[in-house]
């Protein structure tokens, strides 16, 4: 099939990923891809194009914009695309104004996240004019797809839940090698535990409630580190709040990294504290790097850790909890390796970006996508 995937942009986010790692299993799954971007080609839009994809940015000025509509309708019209697969609101309806006319064979969003329809938006007025011209919108979740059906608003035959999925062979399973050599560059002791956490340093994570219940099982484990992986309005904040805690020496902000791989390696166990989630890249990825989770019960978190299979999950805020779940774990050497094994086992099958691919095929031919299996 020929594929365009039309986004807002392509600079660094976890729907970038996914777009940009969708591309590459469908290219190799025989389909011809081209990316349109509303706005800007954004910093990612180079990964595409070393691999041949073509990557076309529309240049959208604030307001109504015909002429970026013109250069969309122009890109589709070129390609003669059988399938327009957008990203979220914004993108959808305005691709759906551009392909009017032009006999493009199925049209699909996704809604990346949970989702949330903000019922009062004029974006979320425009999505819905849009959804007779619609075949499928896709929400990378099933606590997603439960929400929007609840909703009212998104009729039910057109709503469909598809994982999403991650490039497993890039990661390797954390062993005791990995981890001495992430502890040698953080300049730590032999032996130290480290939990550690991949994500925007925003307020949907809750990075506080984190420190603040690491300072309670460092307290217990002195030989324990806290690393953050990303980059954020919050950081400043965090590091005075490290501070307050006298864990300045054992709390690591790493800033915005391309080596998450590499990181995940060296990791002891992986925590992701959460207010909101939708399907979480990085709750996969921990699961890919063969690490047991500990993480907040919100969004679609549970469709990727199993209580007490490959981690535990704890309520959204509540930092007893969460220092209790990583306290156990640093406690219990032998239960950590058995939940990384599990984790990795369950994304192995179902966790893939190939598994997602393959789905997605199925939407597109207007067929049911198997549907994943829970960790």
């Amino acid at each position: 099939m020929k594929i365009s995937h039309f986004v807002e942009n392509l600079n660094r986010g976890g729907l970038e990923r996914t777009v940009i790692d969708l591309v590459r299993a469908q290219l190799q799954l025989g389909h011809e891809c081209q990316v349109i971007c509303l706005f800007e080609a954004g910093m990612l839009a180079a990964e595409m194009e070393s691999l041949g994809v073509a990557v076309h940015a529309c240049g959208k000025r604030r307001g109504l914009d015909l002429r970026a509509l013109r250069r969309a309708r122009g890109h589709l019209r070129a390609h003669r695309s059988d399938v327009l697969h957008t990203h979220n609101a914004t993108a959808h309806y305005h691709a759906v104004l551009a392909a009017m006319g032009l006999g493009i064979g199925c049209i699909v969003n996704t809604r990346h996240g949970m989702g949330a329809l903000q019922l009062a938006s004029r974006r979320e007025w425009l999505f819905r004019r849009t959804l007779g011209r619609t075949d499928a919108v896709v929400t990378v979740c099933e606590a997603a797809r439960r929400e929007l059906l609840a909703s009212g608003r998104l009729p039910a035959a057109k709503l469909v839940a598809i994982a999403n999925g991650i490039r497993i062979e890039r990661f390797v399973p954390a062993d005791s090698r990995t981890r001495a050599g992430l502890a040698r560059t953080l300049g730590l002791a032999e032996g130290t535990r480290i939990i550690g956490t991949v994500g925007r340093l925003a307020p949907a994570k809750h990075h506080a409630a984190l420190i603040k219940a690491f300072a309670a099982v460092h307290a217990s484990h002195p030989s324990s580190t806290l690393v953050l992986v990303g980059d954020g309005s919050l950081r400043a904040e965090l590091e005075a709040q490290a501070r307050s805690h006298a864990l300045e020496n054992c709390v690591f902000l790493l800033g915005d990294r391309s080596d998450i791989a590499d990181l995940l390696a060296g990791f002891d166990i992986f925590a992701l504290s959460s207010l909101t989630e939708g399907y979480s890249i990085a709750l996969l990825e921990a699961c890919a790097a063969g690490l047991p989770i500990v993480a907040t019960d919100v969004g679609g978190n549970r469709e990727i850790v199993r209580d007490g299979s490959n981690g535990k999950l704890v309520a959204a805020g509540s930092v007893e909890q969460l220092g209790a779940a990583l306290g156990s774990l640093l406690a219990d050497p032998a239960a950590c390796d058995a939940m990384g094994r599990a984790g990795r086992c369950w994304v192995s099958g179902q966790g893939s970006v190939t598994a997602m691919a393959r789905r997605y095929d199925a939407v597109y031919q207007g067929l049911p996508p198997d549907p994943p299996i829970s960790a």
